[in-house]
Formats: structure tokens, C-alpha cells, sequence
């Protein structure tokens, strides 16, 4: 069944892509837009992403708009899907330009590099009046590309607008979960980069299955952690948002963050780990942010501090784990964890 509604996907990356194609098939007037002109009208004339998503043939009814104020010219929600670092700026960009009324969602995990600011308090503050939501959870752009089973969940504080985004994207082989907990689905979203990172970093020494779960287990015990102190709710991090993601990514190899963790693993220098990812690693940039809120909450994160002591330089993996197994035995879980 058709979705009446119009929606403007910002950014034309292989996530925004897969979703502007998602909502496209599933009967919503969608738009696509991105920062540079050349590469959209390439997307426009071939039907396809020929950089992030050659394999996906574009539907004939999405439309590849250059002009961010005529992309979103009287929709009814707007769907950002840039990278972290980009977000302030192009929410600045489009705040002036959304109608009262209009809807904001966005696809982007991260917190605001330097501040350790979550994507939605930018959102409330920029745009106080607007009704906002994330979408995250466990989701390679190119197995939802390709049309293969996902689940995300869209969170709001609104719910009524939280189940609206959640109809655009629902579909018989993607399906959207809502809830209410903002701050603890951003946090999962993007924490889960960092400790990524972490169990590529052990894959690409060869540490072992063990040294995985392990990793996985006590990254969860960090986000949980980190979570109860502000104020984010449990269910939410052991949900698609959490768990979910964190499991996805730290043992997909589709995901950059564990592939950019296992180069660094096997010994290539950091630039030219990232380099040969050739897009953003989101990891990278979340650890000083993940590392600023343990801080200022006085939590002990040792994986999170590990991956930042390494991506300065500070560390060097071999020298991270012999850190990382000298710790003294402690309980697992604190009593105090969930409540």
C-alpha cells in the first residue's frame, strides 16, 4: 500500500541511497539530494550510485534534486543521512528552509565532534517547534539495497510522529520498531563504532573467537554503563538500537569501523587504514566524544580508553591488550547498574 506523504532524503551516500530507494518502492514521493551536483546527475541519468551502491538500480520514480530548497519545498519530512561531522551543518542549512509543520528524521550516528553533544539536542535547539526522531539499529546499506530482512527502530518524543517515520520505512522486508528513549538509541548508534573498532582491531591480530565475545560482552557492559549514567534506558541498549547494532558491527565485515579496526590490527598505519576505507569511519571520531562523556560522569570505559589511546597514537594494539588483560578481577556487573 502506498504511503501518501513526501519525503527529502539528505545525503547521497550509500545509506541515503538505500533508504531514498526504500521509501521510493514503498509508494512515498521521495527526493534525493546531496552536496555535489556532478555526482547526483550522474545517479539521475544512470539510475544508479555508481560510488557507494553500483549494484541497485534505482527506482524511476525518485527524484535526484540538486538544490537543497527545492528538495525539501513542501514535504513532509525531511530524512537526514550525512555523516556525523556534517550534520550541524547541514541542519543549519535546511532549518531556515523547512515549512511549519514539516518533520525531521535523520539516519546519522555520532555525537557533534568536540562537544560530545547528541544529534538531537542540535535538533531541539535549532529547531525547538519541529517534531524530530532518529532512525538506527543494525542495517548495512547494501544488504537493505538489495532487499535483504532488517529491523531498525525509529525513537521520538513524540510518538505519533515516531510511528509516522516508522510507516515511510516500513516494508515486508524492512521493518521499523519505535520508542521514546532518544538519548539511549543515539548513544547505542554510536558507541557501537568505537567498540567496533576494538573487536576488528583483536580479529585483525588473531586473537580468537573467545577475545571477540568477550570484547562484544564487555563493550555491551560500557554502553550499559555509560547509558545508566545519562539516563538512557536499559531496554533501549540491550534493543536493535544497542545490542543489536553492536553485534552487527563488530562481526560484519561489510561494516568500515571493523574493517578500519582489523587493518589497524594487522599493522597498517593509521592514515592508511583510513584511507583505504575511503569513507568515514565513524569510530575514529566517536572515541574522544564516548572518552569527554565518560569523563564527565567519572566512568571507568577501558575498551572505549583503549581505542582512544591507540587512534592517538598513545597505544599501540599490542600494547593495548597487555593493558587491557593486567586489569584486576572485578565483579562483572556494578549493583548499582539499573537502578
Amino acid at each position: 500500500m502506498a504511503v501518501r506523504a513526501t519525503v527529502a532524503v539528505l545525503g547521497a551516500g550509500s545509506w541515503g541511497t538505500a533508504l531514498a530507494a526504500l521509501t521510493c518502492g514503498n509508494g512515498v514521493a521521495t527526493r534525493l539530494w546531496g552536496r555535489d551536483p556532478k555526482a547526483l546527475a550522474q545517479i539521475a541519468a544512470s539510475r544508479r550510485n555508481a560510488r557507494y551502491l553500483p549494484d541497485l538500480k534505482l527506482p524511476a520514480g525518485l527524484a535526484c534534486v540538486a538544490e537543497l530548497a527545492e528538495a525539501v519545498r513542501g514535504i513532509d519530512v525531511a530524512l537526514v543521512v550525512v555523516p556525523s561531522h556534517s550534520f550541524h551543518e547541514v541542519l543549519d542549512e535546511v532549518a531556515p528552509l523547512l515549512s511549519p509543520g514539516t518533520g525531521l528524521a535523520w539516519a546519522t550516528k555520532g555525537f557533534e565532534p568536540g562537544t560530545g553533544r547528541f544529534l538531537h539536542e542540535l535538533v531541539a535547539e535549532r529547531l525547538p517547534d519541529t517534531p524530530a526522531a532518529v532512525v538506527t539499529g543494525p542495517s548495512f546499506a547494501r544488504e537493505v539495497a538489495a532487499g535483504m530482512p532488517t529491523a531498525v527502530t525509529v525513537h521520538s518524543s513524540d510518538d505519533a510522529f515516531a510511528h509516522r517515520v516508522a510507516e515511510l520505512l516500513h516494508t515486508h522486508t524492512f521493518r521499523a520498531y519505535t520508542g521514546n528513549d532518544m538519548l539511549g538509541a543515539e548513544l547505542g548508534g554510536a558507541m557501537k563504532n568505537v567498540l567496533a573498532v576494538a573487536t576488528g582491531v583483536a580479529d585483525g591480530m588473531e586473537l580468537g573467537l573467545n577475545a571477540r565475545a568477550g570484547l562484544i560482552t564487555r563493550g555491551m557492559n560500557e554502553m550499559l554503563r555509560l547509558g545508566a549514567a545519562l539516563g538512557a534506558q536499559p531496554q533501549t541498549l540491550m534493543g536493535l538500537a544497542g545490542l543489536g547494532d553492536l553485534v552487527l558491527t563488530c562481526t560484519g565485515r561489510l561494516s568500515r569501523n571493523y574493517r578500519f579496526g582489523h587493518a589497524l590490527g594487522r599493522g597498517v598505519p593509521l592514515g592508511e587504514a583510513l584511507a583505504d576505507i575511503g569513507q568515514v569511519v565513524e569510530g575514529a571520531v566517536a572515541a574522544d566524544e564516548v572518552m569527554r562523556l565518560a569523563r564527565r560522569h567519572d566512568l571507568d570505559l577501558p575498551i572505549s580508553g583503549h581505542v582512544q589511546a591507540v587512534l592517538r597514537g598513545e597505544m599501540t594494539p599490542t600494547d593495548a591488550l597487555h593493558s587491557l588483560l593486567a586489569r584486576e578481577r572485578k565483579p562483572e556487573y556494578p549493583e548499582t547498574l539499573f537502578g
